[in-house]
């Protein structure tokens, strides 16, 4: 899989799993960069409703930072079909249950169509995974994913870069994922080494 090192256009996937915060900030740091098409799954929205304080505020800061956002059922949408010009994926965050139909090749919804879609024309895909503790299905299905060429960036904790608040930690997540686009960013600094 290879990355375009100049992206335009970026599909962002929020489905069902604990993690709304990551999917508004990448959302918003995205479109700092490059066009954000959203689609948002059931699920996802009754996460955000129980998330964030202000679950209409939230949707609203994705539908400001996306051109377009679809839910799960829209299997027409443009982003079912390869040949609509987009430049990779992110499924953040990423449920065991989409992760499972992605590795699968599932593509009864818009979101593991899409991620279908982006695999098959070679284009970046990028999954975060939420979940904890991990079992063995789950991370055969990670290592399925690995084996096809898909970045996987779990919402791990960082502490080298001395985080203070919440948002900190969420920014490195984000960080790590526009990483894998090689967008630049100043989300928080690099590891520069012991002291």
């Amino acid at each position: 899989m290879t990355a375009d090192t100049n992206p335009d256009r970026i599909v962002l996937a929020v489905t069902g799993a604990s993690g709304t915060p990551i999917a508004v900030r990448t959302a918003e740091e995205l479109a700092e960069r490059v066009e954000v098409i959203a689609v948002v799954s059931d699920a996802a929205e009754a996460v955000m409703a129980h998330e964030m304080d202000d679950p209409d505020a939230a949707r609203e800061r994705l539908e400001s930072a996306a051109t377009a956002v679809y839910g799960e059922d829209a299997l027409a949408a443009p982003i079912a079909s390869g040949s609509t010009d987009v430049d990779g994926m992110v499924v953040v965050p990423c449920s065991m249950n989409t992760l499972a139909g992605i590795a699968h090749g599932r593509a009864d919804t818009l979101v593991t169509r899409a991620a279908d879609v982006t695999l098959k024309e070679g284009r970046r895909l990028v999954v975060v995974p939420r979940e904890v503790p991990l079992d063995q299905r789950h991370l055969e299905n990670l290592l399925t994913l690995a084996e096809l060429g898909v970045d996987v960036v779990p919402p791990m904790l960082g502490f080298y870069f001395d985080p203070e608040t919440v948002e900190d930690l969420v920014d490195h997540v984000v960080g790590k994922v526009l990483e894998r686009f090689d967008l630049d960013h100043d989300l928080y600094d690099s590891w520069g080494g012991g002291a």
